[in-house]
């Protein structure tokens, strides 16, 4: 597939869904636009969805937490009368390359995702209306909402039919989600994923796969007053204005890609690219009215939109890049003033909105299939929340020079403000075999040059200036030349020490089990399911297990 689309756009835009407010409660229908693929080449029957699709609900989920902090609750669900979702459209992802379609689930479960990070950190609670037959990825949509209504019509049910029909896996997080969220039964689990036509009615209620059921007569009204109660169970703190979400629109050129904040050189054939993040500028808002003031241009809120939206061309655009170099530029004390002011504004809505991109924005850096290596030379500003970035990342190179000293320094946003998808600090994290490192390091706050760096844990090597060239051309060169099969496999691994999450199994299979079984002869060889769905040709498998 031919990458020539962006990940911003604007409900004035939207060609897939409609977003609606009656006073403290949205509504977010689906009605997919058959023709209207983001790629030419396939129909998108039934509510079916494409990137597209996705793109634009991840749009609607962001802007409803910037600019409508007034709602508490939202109703997803469908304009079409006859279906609520039938899932990821399957012509798409037939025709799709293997790394497309790890990449559109990626994304597509980091949508899931916001739906329960406003959830959890935003009190935007969400219901999910299932108005008709809802298959796969329309099922997992409605797993990551807290509420689930399904009409009881006789005839729409649930389902998760990828394993029978499709030989593949859910690729949003369903079976995660159908376990360790809905808490189903596994032996029901097991019989629920292997029905192809789903389950409905009281089983369905029954077995946890919904909440409640309502005759079509009286769907709506039940919906209603479901989504009125979770809106009156939500924080009552003052929210609001709304900020208006200002377009990013990069510059983008030949191997460059130019915001106000962040920028990108991109080398597809050397298959590097260098992501530079430039720090605040001027004072930083210090309370919660300056930061309502400041609005969507401060640096906390637009240089992490950027970095979002950069992180994801780079995914979808530039596939051969395998090792991100991650750089800063500015002053760390500007850095940490902008953390600190947030820090002082907690409870603030708009304050606490700000810390949950940030830390959603960390999270897809580190959830990308990408290499990263973190470079502190002079001029960075490895602070704070930028900090957390070179903490993300898979190695840290510093340099060790008196004569060109530079420094990395921590902030309140080390202390767990951005947890990982484990749920840990980054700190943690790093210091699982002694965590009161973690602890003193965060009462340091003095800014630590190389050599105290070094001592505390945040490098991984120190060149010094005669070695300091050679010694990153040789670490690029190595990391490039290994097998990104492996590597993807081994970050994946390695990022995420310690106790997992929901969030961590649905990522750890996404990169390894799905990775796999989307590559296998079951699936997308001439006779695997996926490549015969809708053929009258039945699959053949190769039945070993291994």
């Amino acid at each position: 597939m031919t990458a020539t689309f962006t990940f911003e756009t604007h409900p004035d835009r939207y060609r897939h869904w409609r977003l609606t407010f009656d006073g403290d409660v949205a509504r977010l229908a689906m009605n997919v636009d058959e023709e209207g693929g983001l790629i030419p080449g396939y129909v998108l029957k039934l509510n079916s969805y494409d990137l597209g699709v996705d793109i634009e609900l991840a749009d609607a989920l962001t802007r409803l937490r910037f600019e409508h902090p007034e709602v508490r609750a939202c109703v997803v669900t469908s304009d079409n009368p006859k279906v609520f979702c039938a899932g990821a459209n399957i012509t798409m992802l037939g025709a799709s390359t293997h790394a497309w379609k790890v990449n559109f689930c990626k994304f597509t479960n980091e949508t899931r995702l916001s739906i329960e990070d406003a959830s959890q950190r935003s009190g935007l609670k969400f219901v999910a209306a299932l108005n008709g037959t809802t298959a796969g990825g329309g099922y997992e949509l409605a797993l990551a909402c807290d509420d689930i209504v399904l009409v009881d019509d006789g005839n729409s049910a649930v389902s998760l039919p990828e394993v029978p029909l499709l030989g593949v896996l859910p690729g949003t997080g369903g079976l995660t989600r159908v376990v360790d969220k809905r808490k189903v039964r596994r032996d029901r689990a097991d019989v629920f994923c292997t029905v192809a036509e789903g389950i409905k009615g009281k089983r369905a209620v029954d077995w946890n796969l919904v909440d409640a059921l309502a005759s079509r007569s009286r769907f709506d009204a039940v919906v209603a007053e479901r989504a009125k109660k979770l809106a009156a169970s939500a924080p009552t703190s003052k929210r609001g204005p709304g900020v208006t979400l200002e377009p990013l629109s990069p510059e983008v050129g030949d191997g460059t890609l130019d915001y106000t904040w962040v920028s990108a050189r991109i080398d597809d054939k050397q298959r590097v690219a260098t992501l530079t993040v430039r720090g605040p500028k001027g004072p930083q808002p210090r309370s919660g009215d300056e930061v309502q003031a400041a609005g969507s241009s401060q640096w906390s809120l637009r240089a992490f939109r950027e970095l979002d939206d950069a992180i994801l061309r780079l995914r979808f655009h530039h596939l051969s890049v395998g090792l991100l170099i991650l750089k800063t530029e500015g002053d760390l004390e500007g850095v940490r003033a902008s953390d600190e002011g947030l820090a002082a504004s907690k409870g603030h809505w708009l304050a606490d909105e700000i810390l949950a991109l940030q830390s959603r924005v960390l999270r897809r850096v580190e959830t990308s299939a990408k290499s990263l290596f973190a470079v502190v030379e002079p001029g960075s500003c490895f602070a704070g929340v930028l900090l957390e970035l070179a903490l993300a990342s898979d190695r840290v190179y510093m340099l060790n020079d008196p004569s060109r000293p530079v420094h990395v320094a921590l902030s309140s946003a080390n202390a767990g403000a951005h947890p990982m998808s484990s749920g840990q600090s980054r700190l943690a994290s790093r210091f699982l075999a002694e965590p009161s490192r973690a602890t003193r390091l965060l009462e340091t706050r003095a800014p630590l040059d190389t050599e105290a760096a070094d001592a505390a844990g945040l490098v991984t090597l120190a060149p010094d200036d005669l070695d300091w060239d050679d010694e990153l051309r040789v670490a690029i060169e190595e990391r490039v030349s290994l097998s990104p099969d492996a590597l993807t496999g081994m970050e994946a691994s390695l990022r995420f020490a310690g106790a997992e999450s929901p969030d961590t199994k649905i990522f750890g299979r996404l990169s390894a089990w799905q990775n796999w079984i989307f590559q296998r002869p079951n699936a997308v060889g001439e006779t695997g399911a996926l490549s015969l769905y809708g053929k009258p040709t039945r699959p053949v498998f190769d039945y070993r297990r291994c």
